[in-house]
């Protein structure tokens, strides 16, 4: 089945019912499910429950998938959308904060590596200040690298609708960004001041 595209395997599943169809698709999403949604969650137990529960809700609405995107497009939609609503559930507690410098460089200078997490820290702190709507468009684009047509189409918006989102987005991130760098700018003179 290694051979078949993704779209053959849903049209084949859609037609006959079996399971190994199925399970195939199941085999090639499940690891980049989980990990989008560990992403969403920073807990391993809450991603394994999201990622079932969707594999669940992608089987029951196999059907309405319509080869308009690519399946994996699709499967990446319906993973969002379900993570994006169990965190703005309110019994929920939102924990959407994916780390872009998890993986930050090997530095061989500890000082290096302190300034490296510092900046790391900051950028976090200013992702924390945007929703949860903005965080998850950003993540799509620029970590997902998801195009604006496709985000659109995911999201039933126009492709202008999606630039505008994602340039305030992105304004706003810049601007908590700078107040924060700021103020431990400020701190840093202050204790400097103190100091001599």
């Amino acid at each position: 089945m290694k051979h078949l595209t993704d779209e053959e395997l849903v049209q084949l599943y859609i037609s006959t019912q079996r399971n190994s169809y199925f399970e195939a698709l199941y085999s090639r999403y499940c690891d980049k499910v989980f990990r989008k949604c560990l992403s969403f969650t920073k807990n391993r137990e809450r991603a394994e429950d999201f990622t079932h529960d969707i594999f669940i809700r992608v089987v029951t609405k196999l059907s309405s998938f319509r080869e308009q995107a690519k399946f994996s497009t699709w499967l990446y939609s319906v993973t969002y959308n379900y993570c994006m609503d169990q965190l703005r559930s309110p019994r929920q507690k939102e924990v959407y904060s994916d780390d872009p410098y998890e993986t930050l460089a090997n530095y061989s200078d500890d000082e290096d590596a302190d300034i490296a997490e510092m900046e790391a820290q900051r950028l976090n702190q200013a992702l924390d200040y945007l929703t949860t709507d903005e965080r998850g468009l950003l993540m799509m684009k620029y970590q997902d690298d998801i195009s604006i047509r496709e985000i659109a189409d995911s999201q039933k918006l126009t492709e202008s609708a999606v630039k505008m989102r994602l340039m305030r987005a992105k304004e706003k991130l810049r601007r908590r960004y700078l107040e924060a760098l700021i103020f431990w700018v400020l701190v840093g003179l202050k204790a400097l001041s103190l100091w001599k």
